[in-house]
């Protein structure tokens, strides 16, 4: 048994980074997406980078294995988008339980390959739950402001079936990530409640919101003390904030939540903020000595990188964390055990 909470009291965790960075480089096109399973599907499939998990798995297990070489404690799914409600941009609603379930299967594998080599640094998989590209809280129509497209019970079902395949595909944390509208990530935690029953495990939560631009609130309006007053009342392992900004850009909102919450506290900002092209410029050493002042002020316990990154980004940082201890964290009433599963526990 291995105690999340006990090693963050010790060191600094390293999240991955961006697995749609990564797969750019492999320059996938449609019959790629495609494989041979989806060659007559109706609807383009190219750009469903979460497909892949389904018909390209080993450029997933490459990916998650280059991570975890660069240092990265955790990795996260191939399952950003892998809810009935994204996946029905491709009409693919029916296969999202499998595409979780070999997501996290893939993850798990090459966690359980590389941790081989350094058992005393174990390895940690979570699961990615996505925003979806759908809002609770705003009306796409401006002209009916009280239009929603997708009540809350919906979210949450369509959640509950994301958390379902994760579970089952054996991952040992769940991360609510890139959270712009906080009543979407109260259905993903309700979710999670229900996902869990009848379970004996209780998978750590992480969550992790988005401020999306310079007025330092989140899309849907919150500032940085109100989203962690929105979801302190679940039982987390940890608050955050990752995606939108570059990580100077996003100190002053992890100050707010490390003086203002007693959980463990993650970041994993973009590579810089994006140029003219959509792309980032910001290379591995000039966003290591930005992480530093996260590092010299005393704000984090997990730290990682979103949109721009690479396992060489990743390998940067993990050099920078160990040059310091971790924040300071309160013992949370009930501490979670996370253990590896064995091949036996995951049939």
């Amino acid at each position: 048994m291995v105690s999340i909470e006990k090693i963050l009291k010790k060191r600094i965790l390293v999240l991955d980074g961006a697995m749609g960075t990564m797969l750019q480089r492999y320059k996938f096109e449609e019959g790629d997406f495609r494989g041979s399973r989806f060659k007559d599907w109706p609807k383009p499939l190219q750009g469903n980078n979460d497909l892949l998990s389904l018909t390209q798995p080993e450029a997933i297990a490459e990916i998650h294995r280059k991570y975890l070489l660069a240092g990265a404690d955790i990795i996260e799914t191939n399952t950003f988008s892998s809810t009935s409600v994204a996946m029905a941009d491709y009409g693919m609603e029916s296969l999202v339980y499998e595409m979780n379930v070999a997501a996290a299967r893939i993850a798990v594998a090459a966690a359980e390959e590389i941790g081989k080599a350094t058992p005393d640094k174990p390895r940690f998989v979570a699961g990615s739950i996505g925003p979806t590209n759908k809002t609770a809280s705003l009306s796409p129509d401006v002209n009916n402001p009280g239009y929603r497209a997708i009540s809350f019970e919906e979210l949450r079902a369509a959640y509950r079936e994301q958390v379902t395949g994760l579970l089952d595909g054996g991952v040992h944390l769940l991360l609510v990530e890139t959270v712009f509208d906080t009543l979407n990530a109260k259905a993903a935690l309700m979710a999670i409640s229900d996902a869990r029953e009848g379970r004996t495990e209780r998978v750590p939560v992480m969550i992790s919101g988005t401020i999306t631009d310079a007025s330092g609130r989140t899309l849907s309006g919150q500032t940085a003390e109100a989203f962690l007053i929105s979801v302190a009342h679940a039982p987390l392992l940890s608050v955050g904030f990752n995606c939108a900004l570059g990580a100077s850009q996003l100190t002053p909102y992890l100050q707010v939540l490390s003086d203002r919450s007693e959980l463990s506290v993650s970041a994993h900002p973009n590579a810089g903020l994006p140029n003219a092209f959509g792309e980032y410029d910001q290379g591995p050493e000039e966003m290591a000595e930005q992480i530093r002042e996260y590092l010299e002020k005393g704000l984090i316990n997990i730290v990682g990188g979103c949109c721009g990154t690479t396992p060489e980004h990743i390998t940067a940082i993990t050099t920078l964390v160990q040059e310091y201890a971790p924040r300071e964290t309160q013992i949370l009433p009930e501490e979670i055990a996370v253990s590896t599963p064995s091949k036996t526990d995951r049939s």
